[in-house]
């Protein structure tokens, strides 16, 4: 298993890896730090024989998430990975979008057995990290330095596989492209956001800015996002 690589060529929308990789029809499926549910309403709508539940721990976005209409065979929960109120083999399908690395540091083993604890046998972890790596990381990196939580969370996913806990099926590196219009924009998805208490420093903000405007184009800045997947199957 790999932290990193040193070169990433593919560039997609991250639903054409996972449509590709997981059987969804008719699945039981569990999305964990949903956030604001975008590909557990997507996958919700594209297979509505699919059940899934989007569990988000912040209370401010689950209480955002339960407000929007959503498709009916989605259901909403407030918990976090680390603690699942859910019986044991219950679960075809794990999602993890950029979320194992927001576990409490202590509880990270916890998480990564309550994976295996939920899913069937056979069935999948799916965990999707941001690589701490490129460009667009850079800008990242000034305001909210994720190295050593990220480091973390892969470390318990290699503890799992080398334990025989879970088989590692695939492991995929890929680029999600990012385009900002101008600053304004960076700023309001990136500085303000209800799970993460970021107080943005000024000096942090200028600094963000004049790296930003060096990647300024006639159509705004377009960067990607290295992401890393690790696709984990319960032993049968």
């Amino acid at each position: 298993m790999q932290l990193t690589h040193p070169q990433i060529t593919r560039s997609c929308a991250e639903s054409e890896i996972y449509e590709s990789l997981l059987a969804l029809d008719g699945a039981s499926v569990l999305e964990l730090g949903c956030g604001k549910a975008d590909h557990t309403r997507r996958i919700a709508t594209a297979h509505p024989t699919a059940k899934v539940i989007a569990a988000e721990v912040d209370r401010i976005q689950h209480a955002e998430n339960l407000a929007t209409a959503a498709p009916a065979n989605i259901t909403f929960a407030d918990f976090g990975a680390e603690s699942i109120p859910l019986a044991g083999a219950s679960i075809d399908v794990v999602l993890m979008f950029r979320s194992l690395h927001h576990v409490p540091l202590p509880r990270l083993d916890d998480a990564v057995g309550e994976l295996l604890r939920v899913l069937k046998p056979g069935g999948y972890a799916y965990i999707s990290e941001p690589v701490f790596a490129g460009e667009w990381n850079e800008l990242i990196r000034i305001f909210n330095d994720e190295e050593f939580v990220r480091k973390a969370a892969f470390a318990a996913v290699c503890r799992a596989v080398d334990k025989g806990m879970f088989e590692l099926a695939h492991e995929i590196f890929f680029l999600v492209p990012v385009k900002y219009k101008d600053f304004g924009e960076f700023a309001g998805k990136h500085f303000e956001v209800t799970h993460s208490e970021r107080n943005v420093s000024d000096a942090q903000s200028r600094a963000v800015e004049r790296l930003f405007n060096t990647h300024l184009g006639p159509d705004g800045v377009k960067l990607a996002q290295q992401v890393r997947i690790d696709l984990l199957r319960k032993p049968r």
